[in-house]
C-alpha cells in the first residue's frame, strides 16, 4: 500500500519547467520546482531589456506567483549541485532532496568553445542580469564617447559595436543597437553623431540564420545593412581581448563585443553519467527518459532528440512546453517504459524580429518577412507573456516605443564612480 504520494522534483522554472509543474496541478502528485533564481523569464524578449526598449519586470514574473494556489506544488529557491540517479537523490546547496520522478529543465549557458576567458571580455545573454549589465554597459560607452568626444580613439571605440554570432540572437541585437543607437537613445546625446556608430555582425557560416529558408537568411542580410549594419560572413573569431576581437578577416576595435555564437547545456547534465552530445545535452530515450532510468527525464535545450518524425526537436520554447505536457501525462498515468509512445513535436514555426516593422517567419513551407512577419512575432510572443497585466503592459509599452522611439528604461544603476569611493 502506498502510503504518501510520489514526489515529482523539477529543476528549472523556464518553459519547460513550468509548464510541467502546471500539468501537473491537482493531481496525485507532491510537486517541488527548484531554482536558482525566483523567477520565471520569458527569454524571447531578454534582447528587449539588454537594448533598453523594456524593463525587466516587463518580461519576468516571480515563479512563487505564477504557481500561487497549486495545493500539491512546492516551489524551492536553490542550485542543485549534482543528481545522484542510483539513489534518487540531489544535492542542494542547502541540503539533499529525494525523489520519485525527475524532471530536469536546467536550461543553457552561451558557449565560448573551449575559449572561457573570452566572457569577461565578450558577455553573452541568457539571463536578467545578463541583460541589466549589458544594457548598462552600452548606456555607459554612450557617456563615456559624449565625455570624450575629442578625444578620437575612445570616441571611435564607444561608438563601436562588435557582435559575434548571426542566429536569431545575434540578428536581433544588432538590429536592435543599430536602431537605438541612431534613432533613440542618440537623441539624448548631442555630440555624438550618427554616421559615427558602426555595428558589425560576425559570423562563420556563409549565411545568416542558417534554420532558416536561404530566402530569408538573404532577407536578414539585405534589411540590416539597409540599418546600418556591416554584415561579415565566413568569418572566424581568432581572440578576443579588452576592446579587441581578432578574426581572420581583420581585427576590430570596441568596447561593446557581445557574444551569440552558441550555447552550451548546464553542467549540471555532466553529474548525471549518461552520454551527451558536443553541445552537453543529455541524449535522450523516445520518451525523454535517459537510459536506464525510467523515471528521470531532461527536457527542452537541455535534452537531444530525433522524435518520432525523425527530425531533431529544437531547443525552443513551444518544444520544451510540449515535452513538458507530454512527460508531466506519463507521471500521472504511471505509464512503465514499454506502454510509452514516444514523443512527437509539433512544429508551429519559428521566428525572429530583426528591428522596427522588421522580421521573419517560416511555418513549415510558408515564409513571411517584412512587417506581417514582425506583427506576427509580436502577437505571438506577447501572447506567451505570463499573465494578463504583463500582456497589456509590454503591448503598452511596445506600441508606444514603435510610435516614438522612446526607450522604456535608459536607467544605469551602478555607478563607476561611486563604487569606486566605496573602495576607497
Amino acid at each position: 500500500m502506498q502510503l504518501s504520494k510520489p514526489r515529482v522534483v523539477i529543476v528549472g522554472a523556464g518553459f519547460g519547467g513550468l509548464s510541467a509543474a502546471k500539468a501537473l496541478k491537482n493531481t496525485d502528485v507532491d510537486v517541488v520546482v527548484i531554482d536558482k533564481n525566483n523567477h520565471h523569464l520569458f527569454q524571447p524578449l531578454l534582447y528587449q531589456v539588454a537594448t533598453a526598449a523594456l524593463s525587466p519586470g516587463d518580461i519576468a514574473q516571480p515563479i512563487r506567483t505564477e504557481l500561487r494556489g497549486y495545493k500539491n506544488v512546492q516551489v524551492i529557491l536553490d542550485e542543485v549541485i549534482s543528481i545522484d540517479k542510483e539513489n534518487s537523490t540531489l544535492e542542494l546547496t542547502n541540503g539533499f532532496l529525494d525523489f520519485d520522478y525527475l524532471i530536469l529543465a536546467p536550461g543553457n549557458r552561451h558557449s565560448y568553445f573551449g575559449n572561457d576567458e573570452w566572457e569577461k571580455y565578450a558577455p553573452g545573454l541568457k539571463d536578467l542580469n545578463d541583460a541589466i549589465i549589458m544594457r548598462e554597459k552600452i548606456l555607459k560607452s554612450f557617456e563615456k564617447a559624449e565625455r570624450n568626444y575629442k578625444n578620437k580613439e575612445e570616441y571611435k571605440r564607444n561608438t563601436s559595436f562588435v557582435i559575434v554570432g548571426g542566429g536569431p540572437t545575434g540578428v536581433e541585437l544588432a538590429g536592435a543597437i543599430a536602431e537605438i543607437a541612431r534613432k533613440t537613445i542618440l537623441k539624448d546625446f548631442p555630440l555624438i553623431k550618427a554616421k559615427d556608430i558602426t555595428v558589425k555582425l560576425v559570423d562563420g557560416a556563409d549565411r545568416l540564420l542558417t534554420q532558416y529558408d536561404k530566402s530569408l537568411s538573404e532577407y536578414t542580410k539585405t534589411t540590416l545593412e539597409k540599418m546600418g549594419v556591416e554584415v561579415l560572413l565566413e568569418t572566424m573569431v581568432k581572440s578576443v581581448e579588452k576592446d579587441l576581437v581578432i578574426t581572420d578577416n581583420g581585427k576590430f576595435e570596441s568596447s561593446n563585443i557581445i557574444w551569440a555564437a552558441g550555447n552550451t547545456a548546464s553542467p549540471l547534465l555532466e553529474t548525471l553519467v549518461t552520454k551527451l552530445d558536443r553541445a552537453g545535452r543529455a541524449l535522450v530515450n523516445p520518451d525523454m527518459s535517459i537510459v536506464g532510468y525510467d523515471n528521470i527525464f531532461v527536457i527542452g535545450d537541455a535534452s537531444y532528440l530525433i522524435d518520432a518524425n525523425g527530425k531533431t526537436v529544437p531547443g525552443i520554447a513551444p518544444a520544451a512546453m510540449q515535452q513538458a505536457r507530454y512527460v508531466s501525462d506519463l507521471i500521472v498515468q504511471r505509464k512503465k517504459l514499454n506502454s510509452r509512445k514516444p514523443f512527437k513535436y509539433l512544429d508551429k514555426g519559428s521566428m525572429a524580429t530583426i528591428g522596427r516593422a522588421k522580421a521573419i517567419a517560416q511555418v513549415r513551407k510558408l515564409k513571411f518577412k517584412g512587417f506581417i512577419a514582425w506583427v506576427m512575432w509580436g502577437v505571438i510572443h506577447i501572447m506567451f507573456l505570463i499573465d494578463f497585466r504583463n500582456r497589456l503592459k509590454v503591448m503598452t509599452e511596445w506600441l508606444w516605443y514603435y510610435i516614438t522611439f522612446k526607450p522604456g528604461a535608459s536607467l544605469i544603476f551602478h555607478n563607476e564612480t561611486k563604487e569606486k569611493e566605496k573602495v576607497n
